[in-house]
């Protein structure tokens, strides 16, 4: 009897067995050569057609809120127990990609995560994941008598509170284009555009990229004064985002990041004032100090993560 897990996107769905506790036979298929996500895996199972799958967890990158699902950037759509059946499965979890990020921090080892700064995480006590990607992912994982639950929310839209000079002509950019200025708006690939762009306003310059990728590019480099200014900015309010959610819950056991962009400089973010503005939090400077940031650069870590719910989760 086999176990499987899936990451599936809006552009691809990869797909990995379950062996001995680790991942192996890692697949990458394009959704649209397929009809249905049951296609898909069935086509993962033919691959492999000496073993009967028995149990398995998909990630997928849309609301799981009940059997339906319906992906945000892909035709497809399914009902979970329909699903289940379809694949002659004994049990299927199914569970939004970002959760299963919140769940991979609870497994991952020291080479697939970098620390930034001080600190010392407890173990089994509460964590808080966020990932600047497309948009902000936020979750907060806390430990029961039943294992990790991971908190649904919807932290990535909560405001954007400026700290310094440089943090309130963003906030204003952001106010003037939007009507309102979200953490989305300056924590994501977009974000960092945004944070160009105000900049350059606020200086009074051209601001001639519009590209979140040749933005970082410039930075990293050094070949554009506004693009190390941007990505710094950046980073200090990445830090600043990741001391308010260690206060919102304790999350004694650790703040991660996650999503595709920080792990592109975790050096730079390593030198810059990120863990400082962690950190400030007035009277709370003593209490945040002791809490750990890490960035997760473990490239698997949303198949790691679906394969630790399904650990958990699946008694079979």
């Amino acid at each position: 009897m086999s176990k499987f897990v899936a990451d599936v996107g809006g552009t691809n769905i990869r797909l990995a067995q379950i062996e001995n506790g680790s991942l192996s036979h890692i697949k990458k298929y394009l959704c649209s050569d397929y009809k249905t996500i049951g296609a898909a895996i069935n086509a993962y199972f033919a691959e492999f057609s000496d073993l009967n799958f028995t149990a398995g967890c998909l990630g997928v990158a849309c609301p799981v809120n009940g059997d339906m699902i319906s992906m945000t950037n892909n035709p497809w759509q399914f009902s979970i127990s329909q699903l289940q059946t379809e694949l002659g499965l004994d049990w299927l979890g199914v569970i939004n990609d970002f959760t299963a990020v919140a769940y991979a921090v609870t497994v991952l080892n020291n080479q697939q995560k970098e620390q930034v700064g001080q600190g010392q995480a407890r173990e089994l006590d509460n964590i808080a994941v966020f990932g600047p990607g497309t948009g902000l992912g936020v979750k907060h994982l806390t430990y029961t008598s039943d294992g990790w639950l991971a908190l649904d929310g919807e932290g990535g839209h909560v405001d954007f509170a400026p700290v310094d000079e440089v943090d309130i002509a963003i906030w204003q950019f952001l106010t003037e284009k939007f009507g309102h200025a979200s953490a989305e708006e300056v924590m994501s690939g977009r974000g960092l555009v945004h944070i160009y762009q105000a900049i350059a306003k606020h200086q009074g310059l051209l601001a001639p990229l519009d590209d979140p990728a040749d933005i970082t590019e410039r930075a990293l480099d050094g070949g554009c004064a506004l693009s190390v200014a941007t990505l710094n900015q950046f980073c200090k309010i990445l830090g600043s985002f990741a001391g308010n959610l260690a206060l919102n819950l304790g999350t004694r056991g650790g703040v991660y990041i996650g999503g595709g962009i920080a792990p592109r400089f975790t050096n730079f973010i390593k030198q810059s004032d990120f863990r400082a503005r962690f950190e400030a939090k007035g009277r709370f400077r003593d209490y945040v100090a002791g809490i750990p940031t890490f960035i997760i650069t473990e490239p698997d870590h949303g198949l790691i993560g679906a394969m630790a719910y399904l650990n958990q989760n699946c008694k079979g």
